[in-house]
């Protein structure tokens, strides 16, 4: 079997290793998998594909593009072994999807701007492929899976596309102000679930903000991360080099420590 995968190349190669790996004889865990097992490895593949394009690497960008592709291939191997659909069936799809998307490169239909093509492309989304499926309500069509920030975002914005929105964004500001009072109150409280809830509220009131502001909530959130995750390794440096921890420092030791790595990342130009 391994010398006749060393002479076979591409898509092929790789259906057939799953193969082998779902066969009686192939490998316990591969075997016992389903879809939404594997469905989970996918987002944690494609979020590592997200952090590779943001690296000057293409071979780490091969390796995690390689790896998604094979959740992706598994799962369609799963569903042609239910008799649902196989890998060949999902490309002549994509295929059929993208020229009936782009009749501006494989039909007659003129263009003379992104934005005309943006408008065309919702058009046959709505107009067209809608009709092929159930209807789920404009809101319906998020997928659930999403994670949480993306996902509000997409909620505010698809709401604001028929009206359901704020006329400015200090009408945005004041619903922050107004959520933030009630977790005080829920805060005072010893019920977990209205905290809880209440906390969702602003968050949901906070990504509501960064849409109005053109900004992306998941980006946002990202790049604070990545500021703590910086200033608190500078923090580790500092202390390591002196033979300390961070546990063994004063809460104004840690501060004094803070502030001197915040203000080092200010004087970057």
């Amino acid at each position: 079997m391994t010398d006749n995968l060393n002479e076979i190349k591409g898509l092929e190669k790789l259906r057939m290793i799953i193969g082998r790996l779902r066969a009686p004889d192939g490998c316990p865990w591969d075997r016992r998998q389903k879809k939404e097992d594997i469905g989970r490895y996918l987002l944690e593949e494609a979020y590592e594909v997200m952090d590779a394009l943001n690296e000057d690497s293409p071979s780490h960008q091969k390796e995690e593009l390689g790896d998604l592709l094979f959740q992706i291939l598994f799962i369609a191997h799963l569903a042609e072994e239910a008799g649902e659909f196989a890998i060949d069936d999902v490309m002549d799809d994509i295929a059929e999807k993208m020229i009936r998307r782009h009749p501006h490169v494989f039909g007659a239909v003129k263009v003379s701007s992104v934005e005309e093509v943006k408008a065309n492309w919702e058009d046959i989304k709505q107009n067209i492929e809608k009709k092929e499926r159930p209807p789920a309500g404009l809101l319906g069509k998020i997928p659930r899976s999403w994670p949480a920030l993306l996902k509000a975002q997409k909620i505010t914005e698809n709401a604001s596309k028929v009206g359901f929105d704020w006329e400015n964004i200090d009408g945005v500001l004041d619903k922050v102000e107004e959520e933030l009072n009630e977790l005080k109150s829920a805060l005072k409280g010893i019920s977990h679930k209205d905290i809880t809830e209440e906390i969702g509220d602003v968050l949901f009131s906070i990504v509501n903000l960064c849409r109005f502001s053109n900004v992306d909530a998941e980006e946002a959130l990202n790049a604070s991360a990545q500021k703590f995750i910086r200033r608190f390794a500078y923090m580790e440096r500092t202390v390591g080099g002196q033979g300390k921890t961070i546990s063994g420092l004063s809460p104004d030791q840690m501060d004094e420590l803070w502030n001197r790595a915040k203000k080092l990342e200010e004087e970057v130009p």
